[in-house]
């Protein structure tokens, strides 16, 4: 079972059944265990196009230019193999379609995990090709999974952004200004900003100010109506919302303060910008891509250092997220795309996380 999303109109989905096909020789077939849905897979969306997430799980050829798998992040299970890299029963944790099964070609296995070599994605992203094996993993805690498949992503997200801007001296500004406060990457990224002394203020909708606030790790918290009492000091800009309207009110706001502006997400993917074709001004925004700075950290230090860095800040965060997180089941074609659409329209309570899972027939 997959479920399929039009490129062009982001709320219509399909539910197509899975192609029983047998194994090809190397081949591994996993099924999907359970994945986290939550904002971060609406901003995979809508830059499908840009940044290839489209390419990782094609549909059939006579339905790749319109329809797409959107990827999550979760758990799938060996139940078949023709492949000496993986063992039936085995657990991974990696990037999966919104389906119930996943068959991929492992590579470049060792202990730690496989990467999967299909044709269709040695050109794309490796970071996002990496599986791993749940028995050899530091992070991984079967009492821990739901956090796992939801947090851990976007937490990661938020450490290599943290650590882009640390590798930058913060480009020599005084303080973090961060769209879309209440989503979790951007609590990510304030939670270890605040860890390092970095003052953070951040912005969200009306509805969420009181929540934001509550989770004290921003200095300020303002609604997107009140930009103009951003404290007028040295600044960069992590946009996760996404909002063209947003974006020009801050650089506006901050106009010769401003160090560094980084695109982030695009949380806020169906908004009408009013200000469409107003000249935004300096600096120009630039687009933050995490598997570069992973690949970058990997040269730096090695993707042991890597991995220790971050499941030591990972450890302490998980633990402080138990105050805020709730997560939901849910279960089935419908219950998920019901999910899915709830998420795209942005009705979704910031302390919710979903856990999705598939029927396998």
């Amino acid at each position: 079972m997959n479920i399929e999303v039009a490129k062009q109109n982001l709320s219509q989905v399909r539910v197509e059944p899975a192609q029983d096909r047998p194994l090809e020789e190397g081949q591994v077939r996993l099924r999907v265990k359970a994945f986290a849905l939550s904002s971060n897979n609406i901003t995979y969306a809508v830059f499908g196009d840009m940044l290839s997430y489209w390419e990782f799980f094609p549909v059939s050829k006579s339905d790749a230019a319109d329809w797409g798998r959107i990827p999550v992040w979760g758990f799938g299970e060996v139940v078949e193999s023709r492949s000496a890299d993986a063992v039936v029963g085995e657990l991974f944790y990696g990037y999966f379609p919104m389906s119930s099964e996943l068959i991929i070609l492992p590579g470049r296995a060792d202990e730690r995990g496989i990467t999967d070599i299909s044709p269709h994605r040695t050109a794309l992203a490796s970071a996002y090709s990496r599986y791993t094996r749940c028995v050899a993993d530091p992070i991984y805690r079967s009492d821990r999974e739901q956090q796992h498949m939801l947090l851990y992503p976007l937490f990661f997200t938020a450490f290599l952004i943290d650590d882009f801007l640390l590798d930058q001296a913060e480009f020599g500004s005084e303080q973090m200004v961060i769209s879309s406060a209440s989503s979790k990457t951007a609590i990510g990224v304030a939670y270890l900003a605040r860890e390092r002394g970095v003052k953070v203020c951040g912005l969200t909708s009306a509805a969420n100010l009181e929540f934001t606030k509550g989770l004290d790790v921003y200095e300020q918290v303002y609604s997107y109506e009140q930009i103009d009492q951003i404290a007028n000091r040295p600044s960069v800009y992590v946009d996760i919302a996404g909002n063209q309207d947003v974006l020009l009110a801050v650089h506006t706001h901050l106009s010769g303060l401003l160090e560094h502006s980084m695109t982030v997400g695009g949380t806020h993917w169906d908004h009408s910008a009013d200000s469409a074709g107003q000249q935004v001004p300096a600096p120009a925004p630039q687009f933050f891509f995490a598997p570069t700075q992973i690949a970058k950290r990997t040269k730096d230090w090695g993707s042991e250092r890597l991995d220790a860095s971050v499941s030591s800040a990972w450890d302490n965060y998980v633990e402080w997220s138990t105050s805020w997180v709730e997560y939901q089941d849910v279960q089935g074609a419908d219950a998920v795309t019901a999910a899915y659409l709830q998420l795209l329209a942005g009705g979704v309570d910031p302390r919710t996380g979903f856990i999705c899972s598939l029927p396998t027939s």
